[in-house]
Protein backbone atom coordinates (compact mmCIF):
# COMPACT_ATOMS: atom_id res chain seq x y z
CA UNK A 1 0.00 0.00 0.00
CA UNK A 2 1.46 3.14 -0.89
CA UNK A 3 1.90 6.25 1.40
CA UNK A 4 -0.59 8.73 -0.17
CA UNK A 5 -3.18 5.25 -0.46
CA UNK A 6 -2.52 4.55 3.23
CA UNK A 7 -3.18 8.13 4.16
CA UNK A 8 -6.57 7.89 2.32
CA UNK A 9 -7.38 5.11 4.01
CA UNK A 10 -6.87 5.87 7.35
CA UNK A 11 -8.63 9.24 7.23
CA UNK A 12 -11.48 7.11 5.24
CA UNK A 13 -11.54 4.49 7.99
CA UNK A 14 -11.47 7.48 10.50
CA UNK A 15 -14.26 9.35 9.20
CA UNK A 16 -16.25 6.15 9.30
CA UNK A 17 -15.56 5.13 12.70
CA UNK A 18 -16.30 8.62 13.99
CA UNK A 19 -19.64 8.76 11.72
CA UNK A 20 -20.32 5.42 13.80
CA UNK A 21 -19.71 6.68 17.00
CA UNK A 22 -21.68 9.81 16.05
CA UNK A 23 -24.61 7.99 15.14
CA UNK A 24 -24.39 5.62 18.31
CA UNK A 25 -24.46 8.87 20.07
CA UNK A 26 -27.65 10.24 19.23
CA UNK A 27 -29.98 8.63 21.03
CA UNK A 28 -32.06 9.40 24.12
CA UNK A 29 -30.58 9.13 27.62
CA UNK A 30 -33.38 8.58 30.26
CA UNK A 31 -32.53 9.73 33.59
CA UNK A 32 -35.14 10.25 36.32
CA UNK A 33 -34.42 13.53 38.69
CA UNK A 34 -35.84 13.88 42.35
CA UNK A 35 -38.89 16.56 42.58
CA UNK A 36 -39.36 15.21 45.75
CA UNK A 37 -39.79 12.19 48.55
CA UNK A 38 -39.45 9.39 46.32
CA UNK A 39 -40.69 11.42 43.68
CA UNK A 40 -38.89 12.13 40.22
CA UNK A 41 -39.42 13.33 36.77
CA UNK A 42 -37.70 12.74 33.42
CA UNK A 43 -38.01 15.59 31.13
CA UNK A 44 -38.03 14.91 27.51
CA UNK A 45 -37.29 16.68 24.84
CA UNK A 46 -39.12 19.65 23.64
CA UNK A 47 -38.79 19.41 20.01
CA UNK A 48 -40.83 17.19 17.40
CA UNK A 49 -40.67 13.30 17.29
CA UNK A 50 -37.21 12.68 15.88
CA UNK A 51 -34.79 9.54 15.20
CA UNK A 52 -32.41 11.40 17.94
CA UNK A 53 -35.08 11.86 20.88
CA UNK A 54 -36.56 8.18 19.97
CA UNK A 55 -39.97 10.05 19.78
CA UNK A 56 -39.75 10.34 23.59
CA UNK A 57 -40.91 14.46 23.32
CA UNK A 58 -42.49 13.97 26.69
CA UNK A 59 -42.12 14.02 30.20
CA UNK A 60 -41.93 11.02 32.99
CA UNK A 61 -43.08 10.50 36.19
CA UNK A 62 -41.67 7.97 39.04
CA UNK A 63 -42.93 7.30 42.14
CA UNK A 64 -41.25 4.84 44.99
CA UNK A 65 -43.38 2.88 47.32
CA UNK A 66 -42.11 0.10 49.85
CA UNK A 67 -44.09 -2.13 47.43
CA UNK A 68 -43.05 -1.60 44.15
CA UNK A 69 -42.22 1.45 41.85
CA UNK A 70 -45.19 3.49 40.34
CA UNK A 71 -44.34 4.66 36.28
CA UNK A 72 -46.38 7.72 34.91
CA UNK A 73 -46.40 7.15 31.09
CA UNK A 74 -43.96 4.16 29.35
CA UNK A 75 -43.17 6.01 26.69
CA UNK A 76 -43.39 5.62 22.38
CA UNK A 77 -41.25 2.28 22.22
CA UNK A 78 -40.51 -1.02 23.40
CA UNK A 79 -37.30 -0.11 22.87
CA UNK A 80 -37.45 3.23 25.02
CA UNK A 81 -39.42 1.22 28.05
CA UNK A 82 -36.32 -0.64 28.55
CA UNK A 83 -34.44 2.50 28.90
CA UNK A 84 -37.14 3.66 30.72
CA UNK A 85 -36.59 0.41 33.24
CA UNK A 86 -33.04 0.79 33.36
CA UNK A 87 -33.24 4.27 34.82
CA UNK A 88 -35.84 3.43 37.12
CA UNK A 89 -32.83 0.76 38.29
CA UNK A 90 -30.68 3.69 38.78
CA UNK A 91 -33.28 4.55 41.39
CA UNK A 92 -34.62 1.86 43.39
CA UNK A 93 -34.07 -1.86 43.32
CA UNK A 94 -37.82 -1.96 43.37
CA UNK A 95 -39.75 -3.31 40.56
CA UNK A 96 -42.31 -1.28 38.49
CA UNK A 97 -45.61 -2.94 39.48
CA UNK A 98 -47.35 0.07 38.34
CA UNK A 99 -47.89 1.50 35.01
CA UNK A 100 -50.52 4.78 34.38
CA UNK A 101 -51.25 6.07 31.34
CA UNK A 102 -51.81 10.09 31.64
CA UNK A 103 -53.30 10.10 27.70
CA UNK A 104 -54.07 8.63 24.35
CA UNK A 105 -50.80 10.42 22.69
CA UNK A 106 -48.49 7.64 21.20
CA UNK A 107 -45.23 8.63 23.83
CA UNK A 108 -47.72 7.98 26.67
CA UNK A 109 -48.57 4.80 26.37
CA UNK A 110 -46.84 2.45 23.62
CA UNK A 111 -44.11 1.02 25.72
CA UNK A 112 -47.03 -0.48 27.56
CA UNK A 113 -46.57 -4.31 26.24
CA UNK A 114 -42.76 -4.42 27.69
CA UNK A 115 -44.14 -3.97 30.92
CA UNK A 116 -47.41 -5.90 30.77
CA UNK A 117 -45.16 -8.33 29.95
CA UNK A 118 -42.42 -7.87 33.20
CA UNK A 119 -46.05 -8.24 35.43
CA UNK A 120 -47.18 -4.47 35.61
CA UNK A 121 -50.49 -3.18 36.16
CA UNK A 122 -51.43 -0.83 33.03
CA UNK A 123 -54.03 2.16 34.55
CA UNK A 124 -55.54 4.79 32.39
CA UNK A 125 -59.16 6.46 31.98
CA UNK A 126 -61.86 4.70 30.18
CA UNK A 127 -62.03 7.61 27.80
CA UNK A 128 -58.44 7.04 26.39
CA UNK A 129 -59.92 3.54 25.27
CA UNK A 130 -61.50 4.95 22.29
CA UNK A 131 -58.71 7.32 21.14
CA UNK A 132 -56.03 4.65 21.81
CA UNK A 133 -57.73 2.47 19.88
CA UNK A 134 -58.18 4.69 16.69
CA UNK A 135 -55.42 6.14 16.49
CA UNK A 136 -52.91 3.20 17.38
CA UNK A 137 -52.59 2.64 13.99
CA UNK A 138 -51.59 5.96 13.17
CA UNK A 139 -49.26 6.57 15.70
CA UNK A 140 -47.39 3.36 14.68
CA UNK A 141 -47.14 4.31 10.80
CA UNK A 142 -45.74 7.62 12.20
CA UNK A 143 -43.12 6.68 14.22
CA UNK A 144 -42.30 3.49 12.83
CA UNK A 145 -41.62 6.34 9.78
CA UNK A 146 -39.19 8.62 11.79
CA UNK A 147 -37.81 5.91 14.04
CA UNK A 148 -37.07 3.11 11.76
CA UNK A 149 -35.68 0.29 13.74
CA UNK A 150 -35.80 1.51 16.73
CA UNK A 151 -39.13 0.93 16.41
CA UNK A 152 -38.99 -1.95 16.36
CA UNK A 153 -40.74 -4.85 18.67
CA UNK A 154 -43.46 -2.30 19.74
CA UNK A 155 -46.84 -3.14 19.57
CA UNK A 156 -49.90 -0.93 20.85
CA UNK A 157 -51.34 -2.06 24.31
CA UNK A 158 -54.15 -1.15 26.09
CA UNK A 159 -54.16 -0.67 29.95
CA UNK A 160 -55.23 -3.66 31.95
CA UNK A 161 -57.66 -1.35 34.42
CA UNK A 162 -59.87 1.32 33.12
CA UNK A 163 -61.17 4.09 35.64
CA UNK A 164 -64.33 5.49 35.56
CA UNK A 165 -64.93 7.73 37.71
CA UNK A 166 -63.88 11.49 37.94
CA UNK A 167 -61.89 10.82 40.80
CA UNK A 168 -60.47 7.79 41.71
CA UNK A 169 -58.30 7.58 45.18
CA UNK A 170 -56.02 4.58 44.68
CA UNK A 171 -53.34 3.15 47.53
CA UNK A 172 -50.48 1.89 45.49
CA UNK A 173 -47.83 0.06 47.68
CA UNK A 174 -48.67 2.31 51.03
CA UNK A 175 -48.98 5.66 48.74
CA UNK A 176 -51.97 7.53 47.98
CA UNK A 177 -52.40 8.53 44.33
CA UNK A 178 -55.28 10.07 43.11
CA UNK A 179 -55.89 10.69 39.52
CA UNK A 180 -58.58 13.38 38.28
CA UNK A 181 -60.21 12.96 34.96
CA UNK A 182 -62.88 15.87 33.56
CA UNK A 183 -62.98 14.89 30.05
CA UNK A 184 -59.75 15.24 28.64
CA UNK A 185 -58.28 17.94 26.50
CA UNK A 186 -55.06 17.56 24.65
CA UNK A 187 -56.77 13.96 24.11
CA UNK A 188 -60.12 12.46 25.60
CA UNK A 189 -57.97 10.40 28.18
CA UNK A 190 -56.09 13.34 29.91
CA UNK A 191 -55.76 12.41 33.29
CA UNK A 192 -53.96 13.94 35.95
CA UNK A 193 -52.03 12.55 38.70
CA UNK A 194 -51.93 13.73 42.43
CA UNK A 195 -49.70 12.91 44.85
CA UNK A 196 -51.49 14.61 48.25
CA UNK A 197 -48.59 13.62 50.77
CA UNK A 198 -46.25 15.49 48.76
CA UNK A 199 -48.32 17.89 46.90
CA UNK A 200 -46.65 17.54 43.34
CA UNK A 201 -48.97 16.84 40.46
CA UNK A 202 -48.02 15.01 37.21
CA UNK A 203 -50.52 17.25 34.31
CA UNK A 204 -49.90 14.97 31.70
CA UNK A 205 -50.61 16.82 28.62
CA UNK A 206 -53.17 19.20 30.19
CA UNK A 207 -50.03 21.57 30.76
CA UNK A 208 -47.10 22.55 28.59
CA UNK A 209 -44.77 25.20 29.26
CA UNK A 210 -41.71 26.74 27.54
CA UNK A 211 -43.25 25.16 24.39
CA UNK A 212 -47.08 26.06 22.65
CA UNK A 213 -49.59 23.49 23.85
CA UNK A 214 -51.10 21.06 20.59
CA UNK A 215 -54.38 20.91 19.71
CA UNK A 216 -55.62 18.31 17.22
CA UNK A 217 -59.06 17.23 16.07
CA UNK A 218 -59.27 14.71 19.15
CA UNK A 219 -58.46 17.46 21.78
CA UNK A 220 -60.96 19.57 23.36
CA UNK A 221 -60.40 23.13 24.89
CA UNK A 222 -63.53 23.01 26.87
CA UNK A 223 -62.44 20.22 28.80
CA UNK A 224 -59.33 21.33 28.91
CA UNK A 225 -59.90 24.51 31.14
CA UNK A 226 -62.31 22.16 33.46
CA UNK A 227 -59.14 19.88 33.80
CA UNK A 228 -56.60 22.62 34.39
CA UNK A 229 -59.25 24.34 36.93
CA UNK A 230 -58.82 20.87 39.04
CA UNK A 231 -54.99 21.77 38.70
CA UNK A 232 -55.66 25.42 40.39
CA UNK A 233 -58.33 23.93 42.82
CA UNK A 234 -55.11 21.72 44.39
CA UNK A 235 -52.69 24.59 44.15
CA UNK A 236 -49.62 22.02 43.81
CA UNK A 237 -46.30 22.89 45.22
CA UNK A 238 -44.64 21.37 42.65
CA UNK A 239 -46.14 20.70 38.66
CA UNK A 240 -44.35 17.90 36.23
CA UNK A 241 -46.03 18.75 33.38
CA UNK A 242 -46.35 16.87 30.14
CA UNK A 243 -44.02 19.07 28.29
CA UNK A 244 -41.44 21.45 29.57
CA UNK A 245 -39.37 21.85 32.75
CA UNK A 246 -40.63 20.85 36.24
CA UNK A 247 -42.75 24.31 37.12
CA UNK A 248 -45.65 25.94 39.39
CA UNK A 249 -49.26 26.96 38.89
CA UNK A 250 -48.33 30.39 38.21
CA UNK A 251 -46.12 29.44 34.61
CA UNK A 252 -48.67 26.72 34.13
CA UNK A 253 -51.26 29.49 33.95
CA UNK A 254 -49.18 31.84 31.78
CA UNK A 255 -47.98 28.97 29.22
CA UNK A 256 -51.27 27.06 29.16
CA UNK A 257 -54.15 28.60 30.59
CA UNK A 258 -53.89 32.00 29.33
CA UNK A 259 -53.29 30.74 25.74
CA UNK A 260 -56.60 28.50 25.86
CA UNK A 261 -58.24 31.00 27.23
CA UNK A 262 -57.42 33.82 24.53
CA UNK A 263 -58.35 31.07 21.42
CA UNK A 264 -61.61 30.55 22.94
CA UNK A 265 -62.39 34.28 23.71
CA UNK A 266 -61.30 35.02 20.52
CA UNK A 267 -62.85 31.99 18.04
CA UNK A 268 -66.30 32.21 19.90
CA UNK A 269 -66.68 36.55 19.28
CA UNK A 270 -65.82 35.89 15.52
CA UNK A 271 -68.10 32.63 15.05
CA UNK A 272 -70.88 34.28 16.95
CA UNK A 273 -70.26 37.65 14.66
CA UNK A 274 -70.04 35.05 11.38
CA UNK A 275 -66.44 36.11 10.67
CA UNK A 276 -65.02 33.64 8.51
CA UNK A 277 -62.69 31.08 9.75
CA UNK A 278 -59.37 32.84 7.64
CA UNK A 279 -59.93 36.14 9.00
CA UNK A 280 -60.80 34.79 12.16
CA UNK A 281 -57.27 32.84 12.09
CA UNK A 282 -55.94 35.92 10.60
CA UNK A 283 -56.74 38.32 13.10
CA UNK A 284 -55.83 36.09 16.11
CA UNK A 285 -53.23 38.13 18.22
CA UNK A 286 -50.63 35.98 18.80
CA UNK A 287 -47.53 38.14 19.88
CA UNK A 288 -48.03 37.70 23.78
CA UNK A 289 -47.27 34.23 23.39
CA UNK A 290 -44.61 33.97 21.02
CA UNK A 291 -42.09 33.43 24.19
CA UNK A 292 -42.98 29.55 23.71
CA UNK A 293 -41.06 27.05 21.66
CA UNK A 294 -42.76 26.29 18.23
CA UNK A 295 -45.54 29.55 18.37
CA UNK A 296 -44.71 30.72 14.87
CA UNK A 297 -45.55 27.32 13.38
CA UNK A 298 -47.99 26.02 15.48
CA UNK A 299 -50.33 29.02 16.18
CA UNK A 300 -52.08 28.69 12.84
CA UNK A 301 -53.17 25.56 13.40
CA UNK A 302 -54.19 26.20 17.02
CA UNK A 303 -56.35 29.02 15.69
CA UNK A 304 -57.93 26.75 13.17
CA UNK A 305 -58.42 23.99 15.70
CA UNK A 306 -60.41 26.49 17.95
CA UNK A 307 -62.47 28.20 15.59
CA UNK A 308 -63.80 24.63 14.11
CA UNK A 309 -64.44 23.18 18.04
CA UNK A 310 -66.44 26.71 18.85
CA UNK A 311 -68.98 25.85 15.64
CA UNK A 312 -69.33 22.79 17.03
CA UNK A 313 -70.41 24.59 20.21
Amino acid sequence: MNTSFASIFRAGLMGLLLGTLSFVAAAVEVRFTRVADNVYAYVGDTEGRTYENEGLNANLGLVVTPAGAVLIDSGPTRQVAQKIEAAVRAVTSQPIRWVINTGGQDHRWLGNGYFKEKGAEIIAHQNAEADMKARAGEHVEGLSRVLKERFEGTVPVLPTRWLTEPDTRLDLGGTVIELKHRGGGHTPGDTLVWLPQTRVLFSGDVVYVDRILGLHPVSRTKTWLQSFAVIEELKPAVIVPGHGRVTDLATAQKDTRDLLLALRAHMKKAVDEGVDISAAVKSFDGKPFLYLKHAEVWLPQLTNQTYLEMERE
